[in-house]
């Protein structure tokens, strides 16, 4: 089964913003990837509901929307007015996950979860059958072109194991340092959705490198 593919739009050219969405509209991406960052949850600062709006203006692609934010449930009806389809919030931003889950679903949203590298999966166990994405950061979360943790696949094949245990439909999302290299093995954890960045935008040919990747087996 192919991967399901999310750019991220936080490493396209945004002096040509509409034309960099339009390639993703003619690629074989299921998604586009788009990191809002606070720069108090993580040490950078990206963007917030006028590009995001920006975006999906020309957008052909549901949005994947990762809020890398503190308080992330004062913005989520925001997010989901700029055209989130899917928006994640980090375990670790969230005092009330549970009732943050809800608030995306009452939305309409899909409801996803993202967790820092140091995060234990077996913390989702009470709440995996609302969340509808895990977004698993196999980067230290704030910056692009950050070198894959190796620990990463243990992780995925634990959380895959206890998606089954719970019988809950959950996809695995991966974000940070994929590769045509990794890809294969991260399909064999357990990974349903790679997020990628600049090993897509600056590559030489990023549709054919978005091909590549959805082309992607296991191994």
């Amino acid at each position: 089964m192919s991967p399901l593919i999310a750019p991220s739009i936080l490493a396209a050219d945004f002096a040509n913003i509409q034309k960099e969405v339009e390639m993703l509209n003619a690629s074989q991406a299921d998604y586009i990837h788009v990191d809002i960052m606070d720069g108090v949850f993580v040490p950078n600062i990206s963007f917030g509901f006028p590009v995001t709006e920006a975006i999906n203006r020309h957008a052909k692609k549901p949005l994947d929307v990762h809020l890398m934010i503190v308080n992330p449930d004062n913005y989520l009806q925001a997010f989901r007015n700029a055209g989130a389809e899917v928006i994640s919030v980090h375990y670790e931003a969230c005092t009330h996950l549970h009732r943050t889950l809800q608030a995306i679903s009452g939305l309409g949203a899909k409801a996803g979860v993202a967790i820092n590298p140091h995060t234990p999966v077996e913390l989702l166990s009470d709440v995996i059958q609302n969340i509808d994405m895990v977004c698993m950061m196999s980067v230290n979360p704030g910056f692009g072109g950050q070198k894959f943790i190796e620990n990463t696949y243990s992780k995925i094949s634990r959380l895959k194991d206890l998606i089954l245990a719970k019988g809950a439909s959950t996809k695995i999302e991966i974000d940070g340092g994929v590769t045509l290299q990794n890809a294969p093995q991260l399909l064999a954890a357990g990974a349903d959705v790679l997020v990628a960045g600049s090993f897509v935008f600056n590559s030489q040919d990023p549709l054919d490198t978005i091909r590549e990747l959805k082309a992607v087996t296991l191994v």
